[in-house]
């Protein structure tokens, strides 16, 4: 999260910013009014290039609340180079999974700010809303490296609609108006080779805690790319895992 007083600027008001500058998402949850797509992946249309894409998986019941994990992948990447790890979870465990991509070389957050890719990314919780309705109890946002990054960032500035943030060795996190209290999972790698754990993942863990969310942290061994072992623990946390004052 962004300390505003270290940058002089505590007890500022930033609500004269557009909602979108400060990460906020205006899509919201609504009944169903088209019908759900059929198993398999399916391309938004949202972009002609580097399109969102949605993995529905085989016996999904749609007339009752589905999952939803939405998956950021890392600099340079695409859906193609994240779906390997995650599509057949979605298939053996039954949640929709939704893959945006960036449209610059990495998040637009990480370059110059929130902009096309939160409109892209509310334009495609829209779709999905209108065929779909979401279990908040098991929405998330996961994310690796600097999807990592954004998973955290804009997860934390809509935690009032997300259940569940997952961030697999992510660089930073920017909120500067953190709301609500979904779930952490944060993983990171002592032998992390590109963004160093202690100025990273256990830097987020103690941020995160002092402000009171719940975290579940997990270091592993292994250099800065998806691992598998990983993303099950994450996928297992999303699943199974709820708030406190639920049990």
């Amino acid at each position: 999260m962004i300390d505003l007083s270290k940058l002089g600027l505590e007890g500022l008001d930033l609500s004269f910013l557009p909602p979108s500058i400060l990460g906020r998402l205006s899509f919201s949850p609504t009944a169903p009014v088209k019908p759900p797509f059929p198993p398999g992946r399916h391309r938004l249309g949202l972009s002609a290039e580097r399109d969102t894409i949605l993995v529905v998986p085989e016996g999904m019941e749609a007339s009752k609340p589905v999952r939803l994990l939405v998956m950021f992948h890392g600099a340079n990447g695409s859906a193609e180079k994240v779906l390997p790890f995650f599509e057949h979870h979605a298939h053996q465990r039954n949640f929709l999974l939704l893959v945006p991509q960036s449209t610059f070389a990495t998040w637009d957050l990480t370059i110059a700010g929130n902009g096309p890719d939160l409109e892209r990314l509310d334009q495609a919780l829209a779709e999905i809303a209108s065929r779909y309705e979401i279990d908040r109890n098991h929405f998330g946002f996961c994310g690796f490296s600097d999807g990592a990054s954004y998973s955290l960032s804009i997860g934390v500035s809509n935690g009032d609609r997300l259940s569940h943030v997952i961030a697999l060795s992510g660089g930073f996190m920017n909120a500067y108006q953190p709301i609500g209290k979904p779930l952490i999972f944060i993983a990171h790698s002592p032998e992390d080779e590109q963004l160093p754990i202690d100025a990273s993942g256990r830097k987020h863990v103690r941020q995160l805690k002092e402000a009171g969310y719940e975290v579940e942290y997990f270091e592993f061994n292994g250099r800065h790319v998806i691992h598998p072992h990983v993303v099950e623990r994450a996928v297992d946390f999303f699943l199974n895992r709820s708030k406190s004052s639920d049990h």
